[in-house]
C-alpha cells in the first residue's frame, strides 16, 4: 500500500490540555467554549505532576513534539506564567521532547518569554477563510489570529497553523485558508476534522473519507514547501477504518493519544499500523516530505 513512501519517517505529536473548558469565546466549533455547556471535564490547571506524566509516556510512545493547550482566547500574565512553569519543568524532566504551546493570541513578548521557559514552537490556527471566518466566531477576529502567526515567527519560535475542514465552508473558502496558511511559512500545518459536539450549534453535512482524503491531497500540493502535513482532530471518526490512506494522501505526521476534549484511538494501534505501512517514527525533527 505505501510503495514508493517505505522507510517514511512519521512525525508523532501528541497533546495536554492543561486547561480545560474555560473559554468565554463563541467558537461555534468548538465543546470548550463555557456559552455552550458541552459534557467535557472542566479545569482551570492541571497538576503539574500529572503533566509530567503525560509527558512521559506520550515520549515513551514516540512523541516528538508535546503541545500544551490551555482554553482561553489568549494569554494573560498568570496563565503566561503557568505555561513557562510547566515548561521548564518537562523539559527538565524529558529533555527530548519538543515543546509547544498552544495558548491563543500571544503578543512578540510573550512569545519571547515562552521561548525562554524552553518552549520551541507555537501552534496558532487560522481555522477557516477570513470570509467564512464570521460565520464560526464572533467574539474576535480572524485578523487577530493572523498577527498572532505573524508575530511567532518574529520571536524565534517555529510556528505551526492549521484549520478545521468540514465546518460548512466551500471549497473556495478550504483554498483561501491554505493559501494564507502557505503566506505565514509554518514548519507544520495540522489538519482538522469537524467532530460534531451536540451541545454545539453546527450541524454541517459530513464529509466522507474520499472527500476528506482529497482534501489532504490539495493541502499537500498547496502547501508543497510545508514539512509536516499532520492529521489531528477529527482522525478517527471520520477516516475509520480507511485511516492508513491519510499517508498516500500526503500526511507525514499524526497525533498520538487523546485530543484536547475527545479521546484518540489507542496509541499503540496507531504505531502497529505505522509499522505494517512500513513506515519509522521519526526520532528528531527532520522529517522528509512524502
Amino acid at each position: 500500500m505505501n510503495g514508493g513512501n517505505a522507510m517514511q519517517k512519521i512525525f508523532l505529536c501528541s497533546i495536554s490540555n492543561i486547561n480545560s473548558g474555560t473559554c468565554n469565546e463563541d467558537c461555534k466549533f468548538c465543546s470548550q467554549s463555557v456559552r455552550y455547556r458541552a459534557k467535557i471535564e472542566r479545569y482551570v490547571r492541571k497538576p503539574i505532576p500529572a503533566i509530567v506524566e503525560e509527558a512521559r509516556a506520550l515520549e515513551r510512545l514516540g512523541a516528538l513534539g508535546f503541545c500544551l493547550v490551555t482554553a482561553q482566547k489568549g494569554l494573560d500574565d498568570k496563565t503566561l506564567e503557568f505555561v513557562c512553569e510547566v515548561a521548564r519543568t518537562v523539559k527538565a524532566e524529558v529533555p527530548r521532547l519538543r515543546l509547544i504551546a498552544c495558548n491563543g493570541t500571544a503578543t512578540l513578548e510573550q512569545l519571547q518569554e515562552l521561548k525562554r521557559a524552553g518552549i520551541s514552537a507555537y501552534n496558532h490556527n487560522l481555522e477557516t477563510s477570513e470570509a467564512f471566518y464570521p460565520q464560526i466566531c464572533t467574539t474576535h477576529p480572524w485578523s487577530e489570529r493572523f498577527e498572532t502567526c505573524e508575530q511567532v515567527r518574529r520571536a524565534g519560535l517555529s510556528l505551526i497553523c492549521g484549520g478545521i475542514f468540514g465546518l460548512g465552508e466551500t471549497q473556495q473558502d478550504r483554498l483561501e485558508m491554505l493559501e494564507s496558511i502557505r503566506s505565514l511559512h509554518p514548519v507544520s500545518v495540522p489538519l482538522n476534522f469537524y467532530h460534531p459536539n451536540p451541545a454545539l450549534p453546527l450541524n454541517p453535512p459530513k464529509l466522507s473519507v474520499d472527500e476528506a482524503l482529497e482534501l489532504i491531497r490539495i493541502s499537500r500540493r498547496v502547501l508543497s514547501d510545508v514539512d509536516r502535513i499532520m492529521i489531528a482532530g477529527g482522525r478517527e471518526i471520520t477516516f475509520g477504518a480507511r485511516q492508513e490512506e491519510i499517508f498516500e494522501a500526503g500526511a507525514n505526521s499524526i497525533v498520538i493519544g487523546n485530543y484536547l476534549t475527545t479521546l484518540g484511538r489507542d496509541a499503540h494501534e496507531d504505531l502497529q499500523m505505522l509499522g505494517r505501512l512500513g513506515f519509522v517514527v521519526a526520532t528528531d525533527t527532520q522529517v522528509a516530505r512524502p
